[in-house]
């Protein structure tokens, strides 16, 4: 029967661990000058090692021959131990025998000396997933055991631990296993397997892994048994149903170009070949956290994922400014975290690609930053910006087609006065910077919709607020917060704006529908009767 290869190169002795000399080499120090404690606590991320250096330990305690804190692996109780014949080691599952019957069981059978080995060791694998009662009942024997029992206990989420149990055992942390050190035990693996393995890709399937040696040996395996002939990274891509490097590094470009129509192109040709589309977002994401690092943090290469190569990166820095990246991070997180509740993933997707391609189709504060950043980064280059990298041009309605000193009024009118600016980006804007700089009741009164309470109508360089009745202008009507509101609305619009509050008269001369409704009352005296 085929073995998986997590299993058939699992280690044997502390020697073989990978990645946690710490660990191993307190360890093995305590077995030679036999200073044991009778219980440990091993924590860390899946894969890294807890419950092989804890097989390792119950055969090193046992162990006839020791060499150097190690178990030889040949003698009876080794042989027994390493096989799961041995009756006196236990390897227990919290996650299935979590109720507090099943630690009495444990506690009424721990008190009988071992049969066949020297100590009896119990192995509580995922030990946070016992109730508290559980643990409970627990404390008394992990404080003082007999002497011929060991307690491993091994969790992923520390912090689910009581605080009681913590402080009677020895912790120990188990660190994610580097790139490299990875890199190093596939290509050993492979090796003695005949697997003909790609150093990219051997590269690739480590950064897969986020520091876990199970999860790549397991990937290996699984790619090495669909593969024909080498193990490449496209290979591997195809395996796993990644996008991949290639398409990842295409993705972005077109995302930097603001080519919305090639990112959906390459989008739904890796949609249709059968890719994740959360292992596409979680790759473009990843990308974009290796660019924001390099612009900003630094240059060492081993902060950054791997999965572009530096030759990518360098050509994609170039498209993007830090605001840009932040935003897309932010919006590919947000994209991702909803996929859980989603009922369309893909539509969830491709949404999420339009508004990385098309900034200037948001009105959020973000965009504006990530746009203004773009035409700032060129104008510093001096780069001559094009229409398409400024913010888009006022309309018709925001600005008059014609430049107001060449056409001076005429002696006997007064002077033009410049129509509203009640563009909704403007208002949107000054809504989106008040919900940070207001405070309850005022800000409660500002809102983007037609029912807000107060309404502005922006004309020239004057802001002229109006409020639904009274009780709005209670909250409003204020010199802080009048001036809150200045200042919010000149960051909008890029200038000086003054702000004042529409007087009683005026805002009923605004109510047109009302007025409306009056008109028609005394149109039609028959119909309509005033009291």
């Amino acid at each position: 029967m085929y073995q998986a290869l997590y299993r058939k190169y699992r280690p044997q002795t502390f020697d073989d661990v990978v990645g946690q000399s710490a660990v191993t080499l307190t360890l093995k120090n305590q077995i030679v000058h036999h200073r044991m404690s009778h219980a440990y606590l091993f924590t860390g991320t899946r894969g890294t090692g807890k419950t092989t250096c804890a097989k390792i330990l119950a055969k090193a305690v046992n162990c006839e021959n020791p060499i150097d804190g190690n178990p030889c692996n040949c003698c009876p109780s080794c042989k027994s131990i390493a096989s799961g014949a041995c009756m006196d080691v236990l390897e227990i599952d919290a996650a299935s025998n979590n109720g507090v019957d099943n630690v009495r069981a444990l506690r009424d059978d721990a008190i009988y000396t071992p049969s066949e080995v020297k100590m009896r060791v119990y192995i509580i694998d995922e030990v946070h997933m016992l109730s508290m009662s559980a643990f409970n009942a627990l404390l008394k024997i992990i404080e003082e055991p007999p002497e011929h029992l060991l307690f491993i206990l091994a969790t992923t989420e520390l912090h689910k631990v009581p605080a009681t149990i913590l402080s009677r055992c020895q912790r120990f942390a188990f660190r994610r296993i580097t790139t490299e050190d990875i890199v190093d035990r596939l290509n050993y693996i492979a090796y003695h397997e005949g697997i003909d393995l790609e150093p990219d890709a051997a590269s690739y399937l480590a950064r897969l892994a986020d520091g876990g040696m199970r999860d790549a040996v397991s990937l290996l395996d699984q790619c090495a048994s669909a593969a024909t002939g080498a193990v490449d990274t496209e290979q591997v891509c195809r395996t796993l149903g990644l996008a991949g490097e290639r398409k990842t590094a295409e993705l972005l470009r077109a995302i930097g170009g603001h080519d919305a129509a090639r990112a959906l192109s390459v989008f739904n040709g890796e949609y249709a070949g059968g890719k994740d589309l959360g292992a596409m977002l979680d790759e473009l994401c990843t990308v974009a956290r290796d660019l924001l690092i390099l612009r900003t943090a630094s240059k060492d290469a081993g902060l950054l994922s791997g999965v572009c190569t530096q030759k990518e990166l360098k050509e994609l820095l170039s498209m993007f400014t830090t605001e840009e990246l932040l935003r897309m991070t932010s919006l590919l997180r947000d994209a991702a975290a909803g996929f859980n509740t989603s009922a369309n993933r893909r539509i969830d997707a491709e949404l999420c690609l339009l508004r990385l391609c098309k900034p200037e189709a948001m009105a959020d504060t973000q965009s504006l930053l990530a746009r203004i950043s773009r035409v700032e980064e060129k104008l510093a280059a001096g780069v001559v910006v094009q229409q398409s990298d400024a913010p888009a041009p006022k309309t018709d309605s925001e600005a008059p087609p014609w430049d107001d000193d060449d056409l001076p009024p005429l002696p006997d009118e007064p002077p033009m006065e410049a129509p509203p600016v009640s563009d909704g980006s403007f208002w949107a804007g000054l809504i989106e910077r008040l919900r940070t700089a207001l405070k309850p009741p005022a800000v409660g009164m500002f809102a983007n919709s037609d029912l807000s309470p107060v309404k502005g109508v922006l004309r020239g360089d004057e802001l002229t607020l109006t409020m639904r009745d009274d009780m709005t202008k209670r909250f409003v009507d204020k010199p802080n917060v009048l001036q809150t509101v200045a200042e919010c609305a000149s960051a909008v619009a890029g200038r000086k704006i003054r702000v004042s509050v529409a007087r009683p008269g005026e805002q009923r001369q605004n109510n047109g529908g009302f007025d409306k409704l009056l008109s028609f009352g005394e149109q039609h005296p028959d119909i309509v009767e005033f009291k």
